[in-house]
């Protein structure tokens, strides 16, 4: 029997409705206050350049959805404001003043926490354009639409009346030089993503699995997402994700020969998941940075734990793991840094050059509010 030839394409895009994509201009353009909710799909369909032209177009504010795995609008952006919280009370309250919440490419919504309140502000409705018919179906409130993010937002842009008011500048610091004065030690995680954020390049990937941290890595340099496919993590709180997708990611670079390098914020609770990633990436000559900020503990269980007023539950210390040792086990360079001026040399060192280094930085014990106020 002869072979056959059984290679064929599939098309995986949806186009919207054009009758409700009308509806939705329709609703956006009698809105009074508009604001936006993106997610990962945006980032998935290649919509980011059509996502920054939506928000100028209707002159919104543009929040990234809780929990998202991607970064699909510039946090450098005057319209970007931050990430809404993961639970129902507090992501209402960030959302008051608007009468139109408009979601695209995100679940409505990620919650974490048990926090009472609203759905949404009073007065408020909310439209949802998603590629998943199970996200549309499960959604909390509001009207859904099934279709390609930029899709959609291609025929939303044509449909929707401009708004020319002027938006007014971002509030998302992102300097370094007054975190880094009269430092003490250990450092804190803020202070930590400083010393990283003087060698940042201007092109790389940042993944993180470093859950309890996150809200003092969005806030620096090195944390703010200015450029599109450039951020990945887990989507809501699965761990051990994040270290074999780094490598995946790293394979990309290599074999597109872009050759971004990939820096990976691994908590050391997070780095024992999947610490075999880090075999596979020097076996096959990656180019991975990994630095692991290391407080010896499951912090964000103890913030959780802080909430629901249950604290010193057991089993969320670890103390004595040698982070330093396990990654040398895997054939990696691994260091211990715990001295600003030994941690940027340390991280420059492993951006200029090839292969995979582990860095260990011990951080402060301090444990923060599970919901960043």
């Amino acid at each position: 029997m002869e072979d056959i030839d059984v290679f064929r394409t599939t098309s995986t895009r949806t186009a919207p409705d054009p009758a409700r994509i009308a509806e939705f201009a329709a609703h956006i353009n009698q809105s009074k206050n508009p604001v936006l909710v993106y997610g990962g799909d945006i980032a998935r369909s290649d919509g980011w350049d059509e996502g920054i032209a939506l928000a100028e177009t209707v002159n919104a504010p543009v929040w990234n959805g809780p929990f998202s795995e991607r970064i699909s609008f510039p946090e450098n952006h005057p319209l970007f404001k931050d990430a809404l919280p993961a639970a129902i009370g507090p992501l209402s309250k960030a959302l008051q003043g608007h009468d139109l919440v408009v979601v695209i490419g995100a679940p409505v919504f990620r919650y974490y926490p048990w926090v009472a309140g609203d759905y949404l502000p009073t007065g408020a409705t909310l439209l949802q354009i998603t590629d998943s018919p199970y996200e549309a179906a499960k959604a909390v409130v509001g009207d859904s639409l099934v279709s390609d993010s930029k899709l959609a937002m291609i025929e939303l842009s044509k449909l929707i009346t401009p708004r020319n008011s002027q938006p007014q500048p971002t509030t998302k610091p992102t300097s370094t030089p007054e975190i880094l004065e009269d430092i003490k030690y250990p450092l804190t995680a803020k202070q930590l993503f400083a010393v990283l954020s003087v060698h940042v390049p201007e092109d790389y990937i940042l993944v993180q699995e470093s859950p309890s941290n996150i809200p003092e890595l969005s806030r620096s340099r090195l944390g703010t997402i200015c450029k599109p496919d450039s951020y990945y993590t887990m989507g809501s709180g699965g761990l051990g994700w994040d270290m074999p997708a780094a490598v995946g990611l790293a394979f990309a670079e290599k074999w597109s020969g872009r050759n971004r390098p990939v820096i990976v914020i691994m908590g050391d609770g997070s780095f024992q998941y999947s610490p075999q990633a880090i075999w596979t990436a020097v076996q096959h000559g990656l180019h991975i940075t990994i630095v692991v900020p290391k407080n010896e503990e499951y912090g964000i269980l103890k913030s959780f734990a802080l909430l629901e007023e249950t604290p010193n539950v057991p089993g969320l210390d670890l103390p004595g793991i040698d982070i330093v040792s396990l990654a040398k086990g895997y054939g990696a360079k691994a260091h211990f840094a715990d001295k600003a001026e030994d941690i940027q040399d340390l991280f420059k060192k492993a951006l200029g050059n090839n292969g995979v280094t582990v860095i260990e930085v011990p951080i402060d014990k301090h444990i923060h509010a599970l919901l960043d106020d």
